[in-house]
């Protein structure tokens, strides 16, 4: 019975120990967070349009079939050469520079893990700098874009996943508001 006893001590209770040490943190750990639905993961918080009070869109988000294939990861808005550009929300500058020979700003929103990102544009903040909603943070660059035409590229990632920055935007904003209620004309009051 001592020689089993001595053989278990030695052989069997050191790999069962090993493994619950290993295990056990992992079994208290939290689980990590449900993947969002992707019109879940951008909330609506912008404030504004980048440039003009509502600019045309000369080309919309087209995502990507696969993380390296062609796409559009973002949106091209119609802005002239010297047009201040804003923070659609408020946040950080994380960069504010010079990326392939164009201006390049982006803004890490507060209280979320997005940034969105503005180019072609002479930076007129430095990284670091707090923003409000609304804050012009550059203005357009004439030359430097991939549109035909003087354009802004807006972009907006949730770390390194590219999502369409359009639905950063409030239905206020796009132009699909809340119903409004019209007066009644010409129905008569009723008496009481």
């Amino acid at each position: 019975m001592r020689s089993l006893l001595r053989h278990v001590l030695n052989w069997a209770l050191p790999p069962l120990l090993l493994t619950f040490a290993v295990l056990t943190p992992l079994a208290w750990a939290d689980p990590p967070p449900p993947e969002k639905p992707p019109g879940e993961r951008v909330p609506a918080l912008a404030r504004t349009w980048p440039v003009g009070t509502r600019p045309a869109v000369l080309r919309g988000w087209e995502p990507p079939a696969t993380v390296y294939a062609a796409g559009h990861r973002g949106v091209d808005l119609a802005a002239v050469p010297g047009a201040p550009v804003r923070a659609v929300a408020a946040g950080r500058v994380s960069y504010a520079g010079r990326v392939a020979g164009r201006g390049v700003v982006a803004v890490a929103l507060a209280g979320t893990s997005l940034r969105t990102t503005y180019e072609p544009v002479r930076a007129g903040v430095q990284a670091g700098a707090e923003v409000d909603a609304g804050e012009v943070v550059g203005t357009v660059e004439g030359t430097g874009s991939h549109c035909p035409e003087p354009c802004v590229h807006w972009g907006l990632l949730d770390g390194e996943t590219y999502l369409n920055p359009l639905d950063l935007l409030p239905p206020w904003l796009l132009g699909h508001g809340p119903s409004r209620l019209l007066p009644v004309l010409g129905v008569p009051v009723p008496s009481g």
